[in-house]
């Protein structure tokens, strides 16, 4: 079936209004919710509690700065499910640094769909071994 020029102007404008529907749907969550990025909280069981994760959702990291009493935390972006399951950090990304997360957070945007591996490398890799400071996210579109 054939559309004329002013259908296909209207089946244009239909599609890119379901977008920016989708676009503005968008969440922002803080990791860890009230906890924030620390160690000791399992991020794995937060990530299960809190999905699903939609594409452009951003995720907030909070934590506190690095000081005598309490470790150094960052967010790490692992390269493939291998190295989240091993905690290999040889690939990964460095989102962001012990100090970035402090005030309001540091913020990582879920801008494609495909699964997002997040880790702390603190205390020289035990935050991600011990299997508590890392999560992974797989964002879906929206249906509007």
């Amino acid at each position: 079936m054939a559309l004329n020029h002013a259908a296909k102007g209207s089946l244009l404008l239909v599609v890119v209004t379901a977008s920016l529907l989708a676009v503005g749907q968008a969440k922002t969550i803080v990791v860890g919710g009230s906890e924030g990025w620390r160690f000791g909280f399992n991020y794995t069981d937060w990530a299960i509690q809190n999905t699903p994760f939609y594409i452009n959702d951003k995720l907030v990291f909070k934590y506190d700065p690095p000081s005598n009493s309490s470790f150094a935390y960052g967010v790490y972006l692992l390269e493939n499910l291998g190295s989240y399951l091993s905690c290999n950090f040889t690939s990964a990304e460095l989102l962001a640094n012990s100090t970035q997360g402090v005030g309001d957070g540091f913020e990582v945007s879920l801008s494609r769909w495909r699964p997002y591996y997040f880790a702390s490398y603190g205390d020289d890799g035990y935050h991600c071994d011990d299997g508590h400071m890392k999560f992974f996210a797989v964002p879906w579109p929206h249906n509007n």
